[in-house]
Formats: C-alpha cells, sequence, structure tokens
C-alpha cells in the first residue's frame, strides 16, 4: 500500500471514530476537570457543609433530557450514600436546555471558492441577463438545532425515615437501585 494511502486511511479512521464518539450519549462519568466550563460533560459536585453539596450533571447534545435529570439523581443518591445518610432532598433543582444552531450551504455545480457561487442572473428592470456571483437558487440551505441539557440542584442529607411531607425528599437506596438499570458507563480504554 503506498505511503499517502495509508496516511487518508489513518485520517478517515480518526475522523469516522470522532463523529462516533460525538454521536453517542453522555456517559455517567466525572466531568474532566481539565476542560472548560462549557466542554465539561457529566457530573461535578461540591461539598458546601457536612450535609450538604452543590451538585450538577451535564450531557451532550445526544443526551436526552431525561438522562440528564436521572444521572444527576444517581449521583446524589451516591453521594448520600458514600457520607453515611439515608436520603436527601433537592433544593433549587433546576434543568437548563442549550440551544444552537448550525447552518450549512450545499453549492450549486457552478460554485467557485473564490466568488461564491456563479450562476446565471436575469434582471427584469433593465432587460438584461448576466453573470453574478453570490448564492445560487440551485444552492441547499440547511439549518440544524441542537439541544444540550444540564441539570443542576443542592442536596442536603438526612438519617433515618425520609419526611414524609416533603415532595423533594428520595430514598437514596431506593433511588440508586431503581435507577440503576439506566445507567450507561464509559466504555473502559
Amino acid at each position: 500500500m503506498k505511503p499517502i494511502r495509508k496516511i487518508l486511511l489513518a485520517l478517515t479512521s480518526v475522523a469516522a471514530l470522532t463523529l462516533a464518539a460525538c454521536a453517542t450519549p453522555t456517559p455517567y462519568q466525572p466531568a474532566d476537570p481539565k476542560s472548560s466550563a462549557s466542554f465539561a460533560r457529566g457530573y461535578q459536585e461540591q461539598r458546601i457543609e457536612s450535609n450538604r453539596y452543590r451538585l450538577s450533571f451535564s450531557g451532550n447534545t445526544s443526551t436526552p433530557r431525561e438522562t440528564v435529570e436521572d444521572y444527576m439523581l444517581f449521583r446524589a443518591a451516591e453521594l448520600t450514600l458514600e457520607n453515611g445518610y439515608d436520603w436527601f432532598t433537592l433544593a433549587h433543582r433546576n434543568t437548563e436546555e442549550n440551544k444552537t444552531y448550525r447552518t450549512t450551504v450545499s453549492r450549486d455545480p457552478f460554485y467557485s471558492p473564490f466568488y461564491g457561487s456563479l450562476s446565471w442572473r436575469y434582471y427584469q428592470r433593465n432587460r438584461w441577463s448576466r453573470w453574478g456571483f453570490g448564492y445560487s437558487a440551485f444552492d441547499e440551505v440547511d439549518t440544524q438545532e441542537f439541544r444540550r441539557y444540564e441539570a443542576n440542584a443542592e442536596v442536603i442529607f438526612g438519617k433515618g425515615p425520609k419526611p414524609a411531607n416533603d415532595a423533594m425528599a428520595f430514598d437514596a437506596r431506593e433511588v440508586k437501585q431503581n435507577l440503576e438499570p439506566r445507567i450507561v458507563r464509559p466504555v473502559a480504554k
């Protein structure tokens, strides 16, 4: 195999793996502390008091809202049990939706990368026609919307039976047991 073909094959493989990674939902994992806040995907936590944490889970554009919220609840249950408590309640719970748009233009066959689309245009007013530059009627414009979700809450831990009158109180063992089958962990490298 020629060296240039090997290089092209390697580049194609890397591009395919990169696209595949972007097309899969964010697994249940801690967010990478090295990435910037806008690109951190996974859960983040900060201890505020001995029985209180600030917790968030951020997914990519392939992660549904329900999954992001489930992963945040699952992490809250794990933290509760890890710290020796039985139940938790969520204060200031919120799920943010971030929308981004990407527009692509498929050019007509006469497209020139230096001047735009080269297309035949007819101007009725002066009754003359000429070649012009710009977008052609044959160009296809496609706009895609991408949604990304981030669930945030303050988690307060408690011991003993959970309060019966608090609708935002959860039994940590039950939450962990019920959500465990839905948790997708990262593939080991």
